[in-house]
């Protein structure tokens, strides 16, 4: 589950495939999207039962979306991302409400903190898009102390954005990495976090999709701002980007709840807590 041999570390190949997610995760704009997931991570967040002056580090932060949320708890933070536009974003919007929170660049296979620094490792829906997922775990392990927890949430392979995923996929070509979504299906993580957990415990929970706009809209929203469905469309000549918004937005039409102009969208994802041994 950790890839081919061309994705070891120092080839070409690699190093593309790296450059490339960076690329991808800093195109569009992640602040505007994450705005409207603010609301399920807040309950997210509050189901860790994390205590005010607990150290946590928040991996692959994006425009820090959770990280806010765990600094106006009370939680003394510090978040990475390989995405520095977005980390700009972050400490912007930390400064504007008098938050101190450390955000530096740092790529989830590699993190850049000491061995058992942090009470608190926490990932949501971010270090599971990094190639290596055997060495994600090493380092989430690695990073945290003793007796701390490590949480995660992840979007798995038979939910709505799994299947989004999917539909993405039969457009552009493979990127030659472990398929992200393996993060949601629980044997997987129960394996790639068999070393170093004492206690793991998953559990299937929903994200709320809620636009006020309708599902021809979202397709457009995502296409503007969030980054792997900018590049996918970016990649494509006319006819392969009328014909994946077409499938989107059937997709998101056949799941959408409201008949009302807005889209409803409920989508499954694998909610892990683990305690480090």
């Amino acid at each position: 589950m950790t890839g081919s041999a061309k994705e070891t570390p120092g080839t070409k190949d690699f190093e593309q495939l790296k450059r490339r997610l960076k690329a991808t995760w800093s195109t569009g704009d992640y602040d505007s999207f994450s705005r409207f997931m603010e609301k399920d991570a807040e309950q997210f967040f509050r189901r860790l039962h994390i205590a005010s002056g607990t150290t946590l580090l928040d991996v692959a932060c994006g425009a820090g979306q959770l990280a806010l949320i765990a600094a106006r708890a009370g939680v003394n933070v510090s978040a990475c991302d390989i995405a520095t536009n977005w980390l700009e974003k972050a400490r912007e919007r930390a400064a504007n409400e008098g938050l101190e929170i450390s955000f530096q660049e740092g790529d989830a296979e590699s993190l850049p903190y000491r061995d058992n620094q942090f009470d608190a490792v926490v990932s949501l829906i971010g270090a599971m898009f990094a190639p290596r997922p055997d060495l994600v775990a090493a380092e989430l392990i690695r990073v945290c102390r003793p007796g701390g927890m490590i949480a995660m949430a992840n979007w798995p392979p038979g939910g709505f954005v799994g299947a989004m995923f999917k539909t993405i996929s039969k457009y552009i070509a493979p990127s030659g990495m472990p398929a992200p979504v393996l993060w949601g299906d629980e044997g997987t993580v129960r394996d790639r976090f068999r070393d170093g957990i004492s206690d793991l415990k998953c559990a299937k929970r929903i994200h709320h999709f809620d636009y006020p706009f309708a599902p021809d809209a979202v397709v457009e929203f995502y296409r503007t701002n969030y980054g792997p469905m900018s590049r996918a469309f970016a990649s494509l000549d006319v006819t392969g980007r009328e014909e994946l918004r077409r499938e989107l937005v059937e997709l998101w039409s056949a799941h959408n709840n409201s008949n009302d102009g807005i889209t409803q969208v409920d989508a499954e994802y694998l909610e892990v807590i683990a305690s480090r041994g």
